[in-house]
């Protein structure tokens, strides 16, 4: 293997709970829920899959289903999908839905999972190529120079700045011809067997973990590190 693509949300990072993403908007606009309409609220909010990263919804609203499908080819279409999701729910001032979308794209509300940096590190001390293929919306890239990762990442390929969503087999050809790497000297690293799935199709191996939280996956990512060489090709930087 010459190069490992990585999946995002679920993958290397994890997005901050329900509760803490409603606490932390509320503070910013100087408004209060007592707990328990807090609470209320915060499970509402997961069951419409409002929180980009979160639990997908539990029932998606047949007037919002092609523009689900799309949402994460452009990012005027990943802001409407959510924050109509949002809007679902009930809050005390309509502004929170935008806030609610803004916060999501913070480097605060993600945490890496607690390998990542170990893995990615490691990778480039090999001379391993490394890209990050995401279906998002918005530029994911400060949130890994605040988490420190930012140095061990190659190339950034996401779907809202390409058009194209995973699984097609297009995003995926756009990491491998950035990081000068042949699809079958490749590997996709991610969460959803669909989504990441689809690099299988252009020839990359995959290798798939599980989108739990960050404390109760602690080392999923390491196997990843026995599918590439133990640096044969020593990277010139």
């Amino acid at each position: 293997m010459t190069a490992v693509l990585f999946d995002f949300s679920g993958t290397l990072f994890r997005v901050e709970p329900t509760e803490s993403w409603l606490r932390a908007v509320l503070e910013e606009a100087g408004l209060t829920l007592g707990d328990g309409e807090l609470g209320r609220a915060a499970r509402a909010l997961e069951e419409a899959g409002a929180l980009p990263g979160g639990a997908n919804p539990s029932q998606l609203p047949e007037e919002l289903a092609d523009l689900w499908a799309v949402r994460d080819s452009s990012a005027e279409l990943h802001r409407a999908a959510y924050t109509a999701l949002s809007r679902q729910v009930t809050l005390p001032d309509p502004a929170l839905h935008d806030a609610l979308y803004d916060r999501h794209m913070t480097p605060a509300a993600w945490a890496p999972y607690p390998d990542a940096a170990e893995v990615l590190s490691t990778l480039r001390g090999r001379g391993i190529g490394v890209g990050v293929v995401s279906n998002i919306g918005w530029d994911l890239r400060p949130v890994f120079r605040a988490h420190g990762l930012d140095p061990y990442v190659d190339a950034y390929v996401l779907s809202y700045e390409h058009g194209v969503q995973k699984p097609d087999p297009r995003l995926f050809a756009t990491a491998c011809a950035a990081l000068g790497a042949e699809p079958e000297d490749v590997v996709m690293v991610g969460d959803n067997r669909h989504a990441d799935g689809g690099a299988a199709a252009l020839g990359c191996g995959v290798h798939f973990v599980d989108h739990l939280p960050v404390a109760e996956r602690p080392d999923a990512l390491r196997p990843v590190l026995d599918r590439v060489p133990r640096k044969d090709r020593a990277r010139k930087d």
